[in-house]
């Protein structure tokens, strides 16, 4: 595992399940869903495609600060469009710079017009986390094999 990976790889570690909602929910079914599933945000799909995201964030800036009502708001009224994504050939330092640049939390990943799954700063975190164990753990088996104590 590195940071030059691609995200197909994370894909295939994670898995490609992604949860969305319709942009006629209302915002208060897809916090319900966010929260039934432990996730922070959804993809907000229409006839197949991908017309933006939800997230918590979201919610608590334009529900809630706003003093709407999250059973009478519809998702497509909070959502975010256009949705900053990937491709599975994105590296996951393309991504990371990418969510560190855009100061958002969560990242479609499509393949032409087609969501073919969704990585979170977590999931990238985590890789690079385990990239980094990897390469010690390599290191000390070399330093082992080199310098027997």
């Amino acid at each position: 595992m590195k940071s030059v990976d691609t995200i197909e790889s994370v894909l295939k570690l994670k898995g490609r399940q992604v949860l969305s909602v319709a942009p006629t929910a209302t915002v208060y079914e897809a916090i319900a869903i966010m929260s039934e599933k432990g996730v922070g945000a959804l993809l907000v799909m229409s006839e197949g495609r991908l017309a933006g995201i939800i997230s918590e964030r979201d919610y608590a800036r334009k529900v809630i600060l706003k003093d709407r009502s999250s059973k009478q708001t519809q998702v497509r009224d909070i959502m975010t469009s256009p949705v900053i994504t990937a491709t599975p050939g994105h590296t996951v330092e393309d991504c990371m710079r990418t969510i560190t640049e855009n100061r958002i939390r969560h990242l479609p990943v499509l393949e032409g017009d087609r969501v073919v799954g969704m990585i979170s700063i977590g999931d990238l975190v985590n890789w690079i986390i385990t990239a980094h164990e990897e390469t010690i753990g390599h290191l000390k088996s070399y330093i082992a094999g080199q310098y027997p104590g």
